[in-house]
């Protein structure tokens, strides 16, 4: 895009924006930080605020946002806030790359833009079969405010163990089950203890999970993320490298509707889109097989997909044993390996391991 904005032209529509609680310009202040310009427009920085729970939080950044749009050939801005701290006023460089993970070669990020729409059942399945295939797999449930992954991989009752490395920090040993390693948040709190946390804390426990983990060689770290675009997304994108993200939706229009801001949001942040799943695709009744019913519509995902330009990985049915094996803690792709989801989801891992490793 021609005629992108440099970054004092960005610093100067930020220097009117007063911070309430410095009562000061944000710019005076020191608070803006790694501020980058994407070929595609997209304006990001970090703002540093000695409160990030301020009830000025969100009213300041949208003043920012609309600043930041208001500027010729900005398509989009994404603002990251962070508490200000010794560690993060000596920042890496903005053009530095991303720090990849000792040992990973390629990290995934599994995403929806809603809940309820299948996106774990789709990244554990996905990661099971990818290792029954051979490939040393990780599964990192990012999902903070809904950590199913362990109950979906049979290690609900597993515990995480902390080791001291030989620097002296703390390094987390991943539970494993199914010839996958995994993380989870649901291992460091109570079953029935709810998660009310700010974007910092939560940028801080995903941090620690990619980087404080012992991962060993893996092939593939997926990242099973919470629905929606908010800061643990835009905290993976500017944290580690990503090989691409895959996209999970089902038919349902509300669905694709939100699914599709997800998929560009991964794009402004010049993210590849692997492709879309389509999961509930329709249902399979237990006692007809040879039937199936589009409950949640039909041709949704090919149609995004088509409009889009992106690939459809694969249409996963909706099946009983798909939700029986997910709540026993036994993946489709392993309990009922003939089924006709099981057979979807491993022609989907297919073609998410061909796709990265072009």
């Amino acid at each position: 895009m021609a005629d992108l904005p440099n970054i004092q032209t960005i610093q100067d529509v930020l220097r009117p924006i007063v911070d309430r609680d410095r009562q000061k310009s944000i710019i005076e202040a020191e608070m803006v930080r790694d501020i980058a310009v994407k070929a595609n427009g997209v304006v990001s920085f970090t703002l540093l605020m000695d409160n990030p729970n301020s009830p000025h939080r969100d009213a300041l950044i949208q003043e920012c946002k609309t600043a930041i749009k208001a500027i010729a050939n900005v398509t989009d801005a994404w603002v990251k806030v962070i508490a200000n701290s010794p560690v993060v006023n000596n920042p890496e460089s903005p053009t530095s790359p991303l720090k990849g993970i000792a040992g990973v070669k390629y990290v995934l990020a599994v995403s929806s833009g809603k809940g309820g729409v299948g996106k774990t059942s789709v990244a554990v399945n996905v990661a099971v079969a990818l290792a029954d295939m051979g490939a040393k797999v990780g599964i990192l449930d990012a999902d903070i405010y809904g950590p199913n992954v362990p109950v979906m991989l049979g290690m609900e009752a597993a515990q995480i163990k902390v080791v001291k490395a030989e620097n002296g920090a703390d390094v987390v040993e991943p539970a494993f089950n199914y010839g996958v390693k995994m993380i989870s948040m649901a291992f460091l709190i109570a079953k029935d203890q709810p998660v009310v946390w700010r974007g910092p804390m939560l940028n801080g426990v995903i941090r620690q999970f990619l980087y404080q983990a012992n991962w060993g060689e893996l092939d593939y770290l997926i990242v099973d993320m919470p629905p929606g675009t908010g800061d643990a997304q835009l905290t993976l994108t500017q944290s580690v490298p990503l090989a691409g993200a895959v996209i999970v939706t089902t038919p349902q229009t509300v669905s694709l509707l939100d699914s599709l801001k997800g998929l560009k949001m991964f794009q402004n942040m010049g993210i590849p889109v692997l492709g879309i799943v389509e999961n509930m695709s329709y249902f399979i009744p237990p006692d007809l097989p040879e039937k199936q019913y589009d409950i949640f519509g039909s041709g949704g995902g090919k149609k995004a997909a088509a409009e889009l330009g992106v690939d459809l990985l694969g249409c996963v049915p909706l099946e009983i044993s798909l939700r029986e094996g997910g709540d026993r803690g036994v993946p489709i792709v392993l309990g009922h390996p003939d089924s006709a989801s099981a057979k979807a989801l491993r022609e989907i891992a297919k073609a998410i391991a061909v796709k990265v490793a072009v």
